[in-house]
């Protein structure tokens, strides 16, 4: 009954906090677009096997980083960084490809890698991990034992991988109509890269 509980709140939040637009899903959309739904599909599945070590780590650490500010604001400057630095790669990148982009498939196991990487440079699912496990076991009854773990990690990998599933297929349905995410993609991963700046910076600050 227990793990049931951990196993449908764990899911539920996981699948609901990768639905506001965000690095992960935005690069599973742009692969759609890119490269087709079976590569944007093999990106969410990468970034899904990450969530699994990401939901681990934040699991066995819920209650050393709950209370401890220097480790969340340690993990909040790491992600100030490497947003800044994903924000100028963008910016480079539409720079550098102002013409229609067309589909071109590529390597299953390379789009998986991608996925892996875009889903290492995503922060913030650790301090929102560490949360719900610190929430889940807010009254004290929830032992953090192997079970438990368990359930909550593939709990967390599977609620992501539904919400990423459904951005490839959405996506993937303008790939024959239109070529204008395609076509300024980059410029709108860089504008959402300066959004998650501003937002960390405003959490390490205030």
């Amino acid at each position: 009954m227990e793990e049931t509980k951990i196993f449908l709140i764990t899911y539920f939040a996981a699948l609901l906090g990768v639905v506001p637009p965000g690095l992960v899903n935005m690069s599973v959309a742009k692969t759609c677009v890119q490269r087709g739904k079976k590569n944007g599909i093999y990106v969410a599945f990468g970034a899904s096997v990450v969530v699994l070590i990401q939901a681990l780590i934040a699991i066995l650490l819920a209650r050393y980083i709950f209370n401890n500010p220097i480790v969340q604001n340690v993990l909040l400057r790491a992600g100030l960084v490497i947003f800044l630095i994903m924000m100028i790669y963008f910016l480079i990148m539409a720079k550098r490809r102002q013409k229609v982009v067309e589909v071109s498939p590529t390597s299953g196991v390379r789009s998986i890698m991608k996925g892996v990487m875009i889903g290492a440079l995503n922060v913030f699912p650790i301090p929102y991990f560490v949360a719900l496990g610190a929430a889940l076991n807010v009254n004290g009854n929830v032992e953090y034992h192997v079970l438990n773990n368990t359930v909550f990690v593939l709990a967390a990998s599977l609620g992501t991988f539904t919400t990423l599933y459904l951005y490839a297929l959405f996506f993937a349905k303008i790939e024959a109509e239109g070529t204008i995410f395609a076509r300024y993609s980059n410029y709108f991963m860089a504008g959402l890269m300066l959004i998650l700046v501003i937002i960390t910076f405003i959490r390490i600050f205030y």
